[in-house]
């Protein structure tokens, strides 16, 4: 009987485990917190982008047309909404990547400390992926636009 119980794991190993579960736990909340913020970036991004591409795509078929002479003030507020929505995308990316780098490390070293458990992966972003994929088309589209390049011109 008394082997059963030396055997037994303490209450304090056992609230000591709890606790470093809990921990990895809210690291894992946290990223979860950054893609979603990273998330709304991209929608607002998006947003800005396509708007601004509308925009500027109507004000030239007005134009190609004949409806409209003088387009250039809203073309210039088309385009200027897409470089807005591709800078805001791009300081967003930025955030990430710092903060989650940031988490890594703290991460990392209550794994040394003992603190945490680091059996979870901190695998790379899916929405992080997406966010650099429309980096790369708002650049593109900015480009178009800017450069008077592409299929609507």
């Amino acid at each position: 009987m008394t082997e059963a119980l030396s055997s037994a794991p303490s209450s304090a190993s056992i609230t000591t485990e709890l606790a470093m579960r809990r921990t990895g736990m809210a690291f894992q909340r946290t990223r979860m917190a950054a893609d979603r913020t990273l998330m709304a970036v991209i929608r607002t991004a998006l947003s800005l982008i396509s708007f601004g591409f509308t925009i500027h795509t109507f004000f030239n078929k007005l134009k190609e047309a004949g409806v409209l002479k003088g387009t250039a003030a809203a073309r210039n507020f088309g385009e200027s909404l897409v470089l807005l929505g591709v800078g805001m995308l791009i300081l967003g990316i930025i955030y990430h990547v710092r903060f989650m780098l940031g988490l890594r490390r703290v991460r990392t070293g209550m794994k040394d400390e003992g603190l945490v458990h680091g059996e979870s992966g901190f695998p790379t972003s899916l929405v992080l992926i997406v966010a650099v994929v429309l980096l790369l088309l708002g650049v593109a589209v900015a480009f178009s636009m800017i450069g008077h390049v592409g299929p609507y011109e």
